[in-house]
């Protein structure tokens, strides 16, 4: 069972080093306007980037409304990249219920 974290918990966290946010939307919803330093990986690239990317101790997945992102987040943390201690979490209700600053363009 993923856990999920708040939109404010998250926004908390920016603020903090180690937390790594995987925006899974597309390219061009990610250029519109995404959470401050996050990645964007969209879904349909997920399980062939898995192995590429060097995973945190503190992942936190976004998607538009909360729910591919709990599969996301399922997906990061059976792999076997990621340490069993490791938490990757989805973020309840997505970038519906984001109510804090955007970055835009490709990061």
């Amino acid at each position: 069972m993923v856990d999920e974290i708040t939109p404010e918990a998250v926004e908390e966290k920016l603020g903090e080093d180690g937390v790594q946010v995987i925006d899974i939307r597309s390219p061009a919803q990610f250029e519109q306007g995404h959470i401050p330093g996050a990645i964007n990986i969209p879904m349909s690239e997920l399980p062939a980037r898995v192995d590429d990317v060097e995973w945190g101790d503190d992942v936190v997945v976004a998607c538009p409304i909360g729910q591919s992102s709990v599969q996301a987040a399922r997906l990061i943390d059976s792999f076997e990249g990621v340490e069993a201690d490791d938490e990757v979490r989805s973020m309840a209700g997505g970038y519906r219920d984001w109510e804090y600053e955007l970055e835009t363009g490709e990061n």
